[in-house]
This record gives structure tokens, C-alpha cells and sequence, in this order.
């Protein structure tokens, strides 16, 4: 297994792309969010992963640098159904409030021979909290954070001989997810900013962690691998440096900052 980060940073930026990647194993791949527009598209061809062989997407919540890129992904899939370049079906999971965006956006914003194809060859599926698929070869368990912003949900992927991948989505930690996280062999975390600048970014304002933050919570939950993203980008070029230097302190497993585009082995 491994993942691809198609993007890294937080809402706002504009020296990266919006957070979201694609995780892949045996020949097949998930897609998780998409970032806030058609950017999605541009990353999967530099990544060398073609879109039409993303069948199964994932999306976390509703806001827009999330959501925006899945609509683009679902234009090009029921367009290319319509055209008969496409072969097969595709799949989008969400918790019911996202699917009934999607399904919504889709139907007003496509053409009628496109939308179409929802619910007949692009499907559309809700997952409850605590609820489990397998997707792309692999069993994900789906849960809600318990968001005071938007209802959304992360998920944890076994990833075999016992050990998992948990992804908290785009918000700090919640106690709620406990049973998931401890002992990951990778956990991927929002970090805002580093701590030293939180006066300058106020990452709690907008319910975000700081580096100091997630790397204290993956230490004290056991954590292998810990995995930052949804950051800033004012400290775009040396931000896996600083971010690195402050992690460091709190936290003593294997920490990675990565950069937009950049892949790492699961």
C-alpha cells in the first residue's frame, strides 16, 4: 500500500493544492476528497494515476476544499459514461448528508445525459458511523468525529497482520475516536501551523491543532506514523523543516511532513 498526496494544505491556500490523496495497493485506488477544484484532475495525471482508474472515492466532509474536486470527478466519470469511454462503475461513499449534497450538485450542475448515470453506473452510497466496507481490497470502518462545524467522518483502514491506518479527517482528535487511533500504524492529522505561530494563524479559532498538538496526541497514543497535512502555506518552503524541528520535540515515532505530490510507502 501506499498513498499519494495530491494535496497538503488547509482551505485558503494558493502555493499548494487543498488537502486530499489517493491511497493505492494491488493495482486499485481510493480516492479521499478533492480538493476544492478541477486541480484534482491535473494531480492525478502529474501522480501518473489516470482518473478513470479511481473507482472508489471517499469524502469526508462538506466544505467546499473538500467537496468541489468530487464534482469535477463525477463530471468526467458520467461524461465519459454518456460518451462510452468509460467501462464499468464507480462508487462514492459519504455519511447521508454529503451524498445528498453530491447527488443534488450533480443532477443540477450536469447535463441530464450525464446525471443520468447516478445511481445506475456512479453510485452514491451513505455510511453510517461505525459502519464497514471493503474497498479497494482492503476493510475501512467508518466514523463520525463528532465536528462542531460540519458532520463528517474519518475512517480506519486494516492494513493486515493487525495493524491499521486511521485518518482523523480535518479536525483535532476527539476522544470519540480512541478505539480507532490508538495503536495505529499510521495516523494522519491536521496540523494548522506550527505552535510557535499560533498567534499569528489562531488555528483554535477555526478548530485546528497546531504541530505541537498532533505530535503530542500520536505519542500518547502509541502511534507508529504520524502523518501531517491541512497546514498553511506561508511557510510553504521550508515548511517540512520547521515543522519537523517542533514535531520532534513531542513526539518520538516517524513523523512526515509531506509536500503536494508526494508519495509514501504504507
Amino acid at each position: 500500500m501506499k498513498i499519494t498526496m495530491l494535496g497538503t494544505g488547509n482551505a485558503t491556500v494558493t502555493e499548494c493544492y487543498n488537502t486530499c490523496f489517493v491511497l493505492s495497493g494491488d493495482g486499485k485506488h481510493m480516492l479521499v476528497d478533492g480538493g476544492g477544484g478541477n486541480t484534482v484532475l491535473r494531480r492525478l495525471k502529474q501522480a501518473g494515476t489516470d482518473w478513470k482508474d479511481i473507482r472508489d472515492i471517499f469524502v469526508t466532509h462538506k466544505h467546499i476544499d473538500h467537496l468541489l474536486g468530487i464534482i469535477w470527478m463525477a463530471r468526467m466519470i458520467c461524461q465519459n459514461m454518456s460518451r462510452g469511454t468509460y467501462d464499468g462503475e464507480a462508487r462514492i461513499y459519504a455519511h447521508d448528508e454529503v451524498i445528498a449534497l453530491i447527488d443534488d450538485m450533480a443532477r443540477k450542475l450536469l447535463s441530464a445525459k450525464e446525471s443520468a448515470f447516478i445511481g445506475k453506473r456512479l453510485h452514491l452510497i451513505t455510511v453510517g458511523d461505525g459502519e464497514e466496507r471493503e474497498i479497494i481490497g482492503r476493510k475501512f470502518a467508518f466514523f463520525d468525529i463528532l465536528s462542531t462545524k460540519a458532520k463528517q467522518y474519518g475512517f480506519c483502514m486494516d492494513l493486515g497482520g493487525g495493524e491499521k491506518l486511521t485518518c482523523c479527517g480535518d479536525e483535532p482528535y476527539n476522544e470519540c475516536e480512541r478505539r480507532y487511533a490508538e495503536g495505529s500504524k499510521w495516523l494522519l492529522h491536521e496540523a494548522f501551523c506550527l505552535h510557535s505561530q499560533a498567534g499569528t494563524f489562531k488555528p483554535y479559532e477555526k478548530h485546528h491543532s497546531t504541530v505541537k498538538d498532533a505530535c503530542e496526541l500520536a505519542e500518547r497514543l502509541g502511534v507508529k506514523n504520524l502523518l501531517l497535512y491541512h497546514t498553511e502555506d506561508k511557510n510553504i518552503k521550508n515548511r517540512k523543516e520547521l515543522y519537523t524541528a517542533e514535531g520532534r520535540r513531542y513526539y518520538h515515532g516517524n513523523l512526515y511532513i509531506p509536500d503536494d505530490m508526494e508519495t509514501i510507502e504504507l
